[in-house]
């Protein structure tokens, strides 16, 4: 359970005279209430996620949330905050959960990457520890309800009618993810896994045509990702990281929450890419696909390919944080066993595809 930010992590400070001065210059145009800039501000670091660092800083009674990509080299196209800040503006205004993004900065010289402002959201975040009030059947079940219906109204969005066509290119849309992932693998690989070369095989042989209307997708939409009212539990609050959004098929949200559902690692290993969706009371996966196939009224008969994909995506994520460590990139030794990870998913995805 994630409530609050806590002291920056070691390694990971940013040059905070540079960031307070742009900070000052340009957060009054943004009419934040309770902000104060003459105040020395206080800092924080959201300790959660393996992807972007995020940071909390306080002027006064105004908190602002500050998101930059990890330290060093990334992968390309990856941790694009600048486009996340962009579907953020969009969704803002169409999707009440998504937070209000502030400001941009594209210069590098300010904290030595782009990065981008937003408002603070209070709630609970749950990972690996469920706050009291969700540590009944009941709750989880109402909690899950409502991650479900949260995501089928996100997909309801009418693209056209809210002037969303521009954000994206919906036609291909699953083409283009199945072959971009798997040249993320190709070029974060450290060792030969035969499991994932099947895989890249199959989600290019299985590949589903595009929905009869395009989506809002999230991209990363579990249950980490959401914000609970502390007050009632099954009650979201916002939704976060909107980096990898596009318009195209709903469906692959539908398979990363239900890849994200069961652990992505290995018995024995635990940390912020682990569930606790295997409690009493959670929906099973079976009851995810009936209630939002019952909300939604798309046919899910084909969601055993989106699950492989999901899969195999993560399984990929993992690799390039994996790929990162071994480079000397970061010394985070959270990321030293990923490698089992890959592997773990890997096998886990190929079963599902043989089925």
């Amino acid at each position: 359970m994630e409530t609050d930010a806590l002291a920056v992590r070691r390694g990971e400070e940013l040059d905070w005279r540079r960031l307070t001065a742009w900070l000052r210059d340009r957060l009054p145009a943004s009419n934040i209430p309770g902000l104060d800039v003459s105040r020395d501000p206080a800092i924080a670091q959201f300790p959660g996620g393996h992807s972007n660092l995020t940071y909390l800083v306080r002027f006064g009674d105004a908190e602002i949330v500050i998101r930059r990509p990890p330290f060093g080299p990334v992968a390309p196209t990856a941790h694009d905050v600048a486009r996340e800040f962009r579907w953020l503006t969009a969704m803002n205004r169409v999707f009440e959960l998504a937070p209000r993004p502030y400001l941009l900065c594209e210069d590098r010289d300010v904290i030595g990457a782009v990065f981008y402002a937003m408002e603070r959201r209070r709630g609970v975040v749950v990972r690996t520890e469920e706050p009291p009030m969700l540590g009944t059947p009941d709750a989880r079940r109402r909690l899950s309800g409502s991650l479900v219906d949260t995501l089928s109204d996100l997909h309801a969005i009418d693209v056209d009618a809210r002037g969303l066509g521009g954000l994206g290119r919906p036609a291909g849309f699953v083409e283009r993810q199945v072959r971009g992932w798997t040249e993320r693998w190709h070029r974060s690989q450290t060792t030969a896994l035969a499991e994932m070369a099947a895989l890249a095989t199959w989600l290019r042989d299985q590949l589903p045509p595009d929905p009869p209307r395009p989506s809002i997708v999230h991209g990363d939409f579990k249950i980490d990702n959401v914000m609970l009212d502390p007050h009632d539990l099954s009650r979201i609050v916002a939704v976060f990281d909107w980096e990898m959004s596009a318009l195209g098929d709903p469906l692959v949200d539908l398979g990363i929450l239900l890849a994200y559902w069961a652990p992505t690692a290995p018995p024995g290993q635990r940390d912020a890419l682990t569930t606790v969706t295997d409690r009493p009371g959670y929906f099973t996966r079976d009851e995810i696909v009936e209630r939002y196939a019952l909300r939604s009224g798309r046919n899910l008969s084909n969601i055993r390919f989106y699950e492989v994909f999901a899969l195999f995506k993560i399984a990929v994520v993992i690799q390039q944080i994996y790929f990162r460590y071994v480079q000397g990139q970061t010394t985070d030794r959270r990321f030293a066993t990923f490698d089992t990870r890959v592997a773990y998913l890997a096998r886990h995805a190929a079963a599902l595809a043989s089925r």
